[in-house]
C-alpha cells in the first residue's frame, strides 16, 4: 500500500511539471543497494549541481566511504557504474555480471568529475517491447531501468499498459469490447499495432493484460522518474479501431497496408474533425492514468507509405498531431522517429521531409536518427533541417542473436558527429535496436560514450572490457577480442546479424529464403579466437560473462560451419552420391542437436524461459495458451502459416533448434533421400506444403523445454571444440 502511495505521488508531481532536477536521495540509496547489496554502507550519495545544464557526477574517497556526486539519479549511478569498472573491476551486462568486488573498496587517489556533453541520451526502440521485452515483469523492468541509469540514459521510450489508455478512451466514443478485440493486438504484436502496422493479430487481448499491464506502466514511470529520467509516452498519430469507418461515416478514414501480409489499417484523415479531439481525449487519459514529462512519441508512417506524396497533405498531417499534442500539454515535445526516411527513401525526398518535419516549431521535436551507424539520415536532410536530434545505434533486427556489429563506428561516429559543424542541434545519443539481450560487448562500447566527447581506442577499450567482464587480465582472452573485432565486429553492409542456414526454412541453395547467410568477414578468419576462449578456460575462473561468451562464440563458430556442411549436402544430392548424402546430412542433424545441447547450458538461449515468461502473464489457461502462441509465433512465422515474413525473428535458441529447425531439416532430408533411392525428382512444392503445416502446428502446440539451464557450459563448449575443430 505504501509503494502504490509512493507512485501516485510521483505521478501526479510529474503531471504538467518539469523532470525531476534534483537527487531523490531515498531512490538512489535503494538502487545502490540492490546493486552492491551489504556492501552499500561503504557508498554515500551526495547531490552536485549540473554542469551548465549537463548532468555531472564526481567520485572521491571520504575516509573509508566512497562518496558518489550527481545532479540526479542516473548521475549517481553512473558514478557507482564508473567506481565499479574502473576501480573494482566489476561490470553488470545484459549477458552476464561479474561483481566479485574487493574485501577493501580501493580509496579514489584524486577526485573524479566526468560531465556529459549529451542533454538527451535516448533508449529503446518500439520493437524491443516485443522482440525482448514482451514478457517482462516487475523485477525484470527494474533490472533494466537500473542498467539504463548506470549507463547513463535519460530518456526511455515507455509504452506499456497503453492498450489500457486507449481501451478507455475508445469505449467512451461508443466502441464495444467486440470491436476492440478486431483492433488490439496480442503482447507479442503490440509494437506494430501502436506504429499503425496491424490489428487484431495475436488477440483478443484479455482484459486482464489490459489491467495488470496498465498498473506495471505505474511502476515503471514512478522508477524511472525517481531516478530522473524523463519517459517518453506515446501520442495519437491517427491509427483507428477497423470499426471507426462504420462508426463515423462522416469522418476522413484512409485504408493503408503494411505489405506483410496483413489486412490493411486505417488512418484518420487529419482534416477529419474528430482528429485532435482523439487526440487529446488519449494525452488527457494517458497523463491522468501516467503523468507525463512531455515528451511524446508519434510516427504516422512508420513502414507505410502516405496515400500521397503531395507536401500540404503531409504538413498538415504533421501540423495536426503535433496541435493534439500541445492542445492537451502546451509543453508537448513531439519524439519523432526518422527511420522511415530510411525505410522508404523511395517516398521521402527533400520535398517531403520537409514538409513533414517543418510544420512543428523546432523546440517542439526531437527526430531520432534511428541508424545512425549504418545509414545516418541526418547527413541527408541538413541535419534535420534546425530540428533537435540523436544520433542512435540500431544494430539489431528481430532479436536476432548472431554475433555481428561495427565497433569502430560505435566507438568513433558519435564524437565525430558532435564535432561536425554539419550536425546542427545532435543533442544527443542513444541505442534503438530492436531486440536486446545480445551482442553485449557492442552495445557497451556504444553507450560508454555518454561520459565523453573524444572517439574510443577500441583496442584499448576491449582489454579494460575484458578484465571487467571476467575479473582477469588475460592475453589469450585479449588476443581473441582483436580477432572477434577484426571479423564479426567490422562491420557490413547487412540489416543485422547474418544468421546461420540452420534456421532457414531447408533449401540446398547456399541463399535462404527469408535468412541473409552470407557473411561479411572470412569465417575461418573467427576460428583463432575460439580456440583462443577454449584455451583460456583452463586458466580463468569462469564468470557468469566468460562462461556466455563461450558459448556465444562457439554457437558463432558451429553456426558458420553449418554452411559449408549444408553445401556439401547439395553437392552430394546433386552428383546422386546416396552414401555421401547420408553422411553429411547425419552429421548436419548432429550439429543441430550439439548446438541445442550448448545452448541450453545458459539461461539467455532458452526457448523455454521465453515461453514459460509469457505463460507467466497469464490467469487462466486460455491465456496462458494465447501467450505461448504468442511468444512460438513471433519468432518463427511472425504471422499464420503463409507469412511472407517467416524467419524475420530467428533465433538460435536451445529447445528452437531441438524441436523446430531440426524436424524441419528431417523431414528435408528424408525427402531427398527417397529421391535419389527412387531416382524420381523431390516434390519440393508438397514439401513447402507439408512444411509449413509442421510450422503451424507447432506454432499452436504446448511442448515442453527446458525452463532453467542445464549442464556445464565450459565442458560443452571444450567437448564440442574438440569434435568440430578438426573439420573446419
Amino acid at each position: 500500500m505504501q509503494f502504490k502511495k509512493i507512485i501516485a505521488a510521483l505521478l501526479l508531481s510529474t503531471a504538467g511539471l518539469p523532470a525531476v532536477a534534483q537527487l531523490d536521495k531515498a531512490a538512489t540509496e535503494a538502487f545502490v543497494k540492490r546493486i552492491v547489496k551489504d556492501r552499500a554502507t561503504s557508498f554515500i550519495c551526495e547531490y552536485l549541481p549540473a554542469d551548465n545544464g549537463k548532468d555531472v557526477f564526481e567520485i572521491e574517497s571520504k575516509g573509508s566511504s566512497i562518496v558518489l556526486r550527481g545532479n540526479n539519479g542516473v548521475s549517481v549511478a553512473s558514478a557507482l557504474n564508473y567506481y565499479l569498472r574502473n576501480y573494482c573491476n566489476s561490470i553488470i551486462t545484459w549477458n552476464g555480471t561479474n561483481l566479485q568486488l574487493p574485501a577493501t573498496f580501493p580509496a579514489v587517489k584524486v577526485k573524479e568529475h566526468h560531465t556529459t556533453p549529451y542533454k538527451y541520451r535516448y533508449y529503446i526502440n518500439y520493437c524491443t517491447f516485443q522482440y525482448s521485452m514482451a514478457w517482462w515483469n516487475r523485477e525484470r523492468w527494474q533490472q533494466e531501468i537500473d542498467w539504463m541509469a548506470m549507463n547513463g540514459i535519460n530518456m526511455p521510450l515507455a509504452l506499456t499498459g497503453e492498450e489500457a489508455i486507449w481501451q478507455e478512451v475508445y469505449k467512451e466514443m461508443g466502441f464495444t469490447d467486440a470491436e476492440l478485440d478486431k483492433f488490439f493486438s496480442g503482447p507479442a504484436y503490440f509494437s506494430w499495432l501502436w506504429m499503425g502496422n496491424i490489428d487484431e493479430w495475436g488477440g483478443p487481448l484479455p482484459q486482464h493484460w489490459k489491467d495488470s499491464h496498465k498498473a506495471l506502466q505505474q511502476e515503471i514511470l514512478a522508477a524511472e522518474r525517481s531516478m530522473g529520467m524523463t519517459p517518453v509516452l506515446p501520442a495519437f498519430t491517427g491509427h483507428v479501431p477497423p470499426a471507426f469507418k462504420e462508426k463515423y461515416p462522416n469522418e476522413i478514414v484512409k485504408p493503408t497496408n503494411w505489405d506483410a501480409g496483413f489486412p490493411d489499417v486505417y488512418i484518420l484523415d487529419p482534416n477529419s474533425p474528430m482528429f485532435d479531439k482523439i487526440g487529446q481525449k488519449f494525452l488527457a487519459a494517458q497523463t491522468k492514468a501516467f503523468g507525463t514529462d512531455h515528451f511524446y512519441s508519434a510516427d504516422t508512417f512508420n513502414e507505410n507509405v502516405p496515400p500521397t506524396s503531395d507536401s500540404t497533405y503531409l504538413d498538415a498531417m504533421s501540423r495536426k498531431v503535433y496541435e493534439s499534442m500541445v492542445a492537451a500539454d502546451p509543453k508537448a515535445v513531439w519524439v519523432m522517429q526518422g527511420w522511415m526516411f530510411h525505410y522508404n527513401s523511395s517516398y521521402w525526398h527533400q520535398q517531403q521531409i520537409q514538409a513533414l518535419l517543418n510544420a512543428v516549431p523546432n523546440e517542439h521535436m526531437i527526430v531520432l536518427d534511428l541508424y545512425s551507424e549504418s545509414h545516418p539520415e541526418w547527413k541527408n536532410t541538413s541535419a534535420y533541417y534546425g530540428k533537435p536530434w540523436i544520433w542512435n545505434m540500431l544494430h539489431n533486427f528481430g532479436g536476432n542473436t548472431g554475433m555481428w556489429g561495427g565497433m569502430d563506428a560505435a566507438a568513433h561516429d558519435p564524437a565525430n558527429a558532435l564535432h561536425d559543424p554539419a550536425s546542427g542541434k545532435m543533442y544527443g545519443i542513444g541505442l534503438t535496436p530492436e531486440g536486446i539481450e545480445q551482442n553485449p560487448a557492442l552495445y557497451q562500447l556504444m553507450i560508454d560514450n555518454v561520459w565523453r566527447d573524444q572517439p574510443i581506442n577500441v583496442d584499448e577499450w576491449l582489454q579494460s572490457y575484458a578484465r571487467q567482464r571476467y575479473n582477469t587480465e588475460n592475453a589469450a582472452i585479449n588476443e581473441a577480442w582483436q580477432i572477434l573485432y577484426h571479423t564479426v565486429y567490422s562491420g557490413g553492409p547487412t540489416e543485422g546479424a547474418p544468421e546461420s542456414i540452420i534456421v532457414a526454412r531447408p533449401t540446398l541453395d547456399i541463399a535462404a529464403e527469408r535468412v541473409k547467410t552470407k557473411l561479411n568477414y572470412d569465417w575461418q578468419k573467427m576460428l583463432p579466437a575460439w580456440d583462443l576462449f577454449i584455451s583460456a578456460a583452463a586458466k580463468v575462473k569462469p564468470t557468469e560473462g566468460f562462461r556466455y561468451d563461450l558459448v556465444d562464440v562457439t554457437r558463432q563458430a558451429l553456426g558458420n560451419y553449418a554452411s559449408p556442411l549444408q553445401q556439401q549436402i547439395a553437392a552430394a544430392y546433386q552428383a546422386k552420391d546416396l552414401a555421401a548424402f547420408k553422411k553429411y546430412s547425419t552429421q548436419f542433424i548432429g550439429l543441430l542437436d550439439d548446438m541445442d545441447a550448448l545452448l541450453g547450458t545458459q539461461e539467455g538461449f532458452l526457448l523455454g524461459k521465453w515461453v514459460s515468461d509469457a505463460r507467466s502473464n497469464g490467469i487462466t489457461d486460455a491465456e496462458r495458451d494465447l501467450y505461448e502462441f504468442n511468444a512460438k509465433d513471433l519468432v518463427t512465422l511472425w504471422g499464420d502459416k503463409h507469412s511472407p515474413v517467416h524467419e524475420y525473428s530467428n533465433r538460435q535458441w536451445n529447445g528452437l533448434i531441438k524441436g523446430f529447425y531440426k524436424p524441419r531439416w528431417q523431414q528435408f532430408f528424408t525427402l531427398l533421400e527417397s529421391s535419389l533411392k527412387s531416382g524420381q525428382p523431390a516434390d519440393l512444392k508438397a514439401f513447402e506444403t507439408a512444411v509449413k503445416e509442421f510450422e503451424w502446428k507447432w506454432a499452436n502446440g504446448h511442448d515442453k523445454y527446458a525452463v532453467k539451464p542445464q549442464g556445464d557450459a565450459v565442458k560443452k563448449a571444450i567437448q564440442l571444440h574438440q569434435k568440430y575443430r578438426k573439420f573446419m
